[in-house]
């Protein structure tokens, strides 16, 4: 594998669940024990209810466009030959938001509320990134 010259996420002990996950092709997000919400990104107090208990649950993969952006301009030298590209914000079904692309259809197919489901990326042996494409 090339090396990626890209930013990578840092992975941590409250993360690592999702990025685990993200290697078997899964989507994994951490689920509220006490009142249910899904929370992302990984904290270990809930937002809701303040709670300290949760569990990591596979979601759906599946989600629609909220919003997104295409970026012409460089501003990372290891993008330069993605330009242009989009950056998207995903709202799951179950709820949650991701920041991520949408791949598999022009720049100029996308469109708010588009359906989309989850695909992997692996770009390095400790990193799969979820991308996400439309739904035929």
């Amino acid at each position: 594998m090339e090396e990626y010259q890209k930013p990578l996420p840092e992975i941590n002990d409250e993360n690592r669940p999702f990025w685990e996950a993200t290697k078997q092709k899964a989507l994994k997000l951490q689920k509220c024990s006490d009142c249910g919400q899904f929370r992302y990104p990984a904290a270990r107090i809930c937002p809701f209810c303040h709670s300290m208990n949760d569990e990591w649950v596979a979601v759906s993969g599946k989600g629609r466009v909220y919003t997104w952006t295409v970026f012409h301009q460089v501003y990372h030298p290891a993008f330069k030959d993605d330009a242009p590209y989009n950056v998207a914000i995903i709202k799951l079904d179950e709820g949650p938001q991701l920041i991520s692309n949408v791949i598999g259809c022009e720049l100029s197919d996308i469109y708010m509320d588009m359906p989309v489901e989850v695909v992997f990326e692996k770009v390095t042996e400790d990193v799969t990134l979820p991308k996400f494409r439309p739904v035929k």
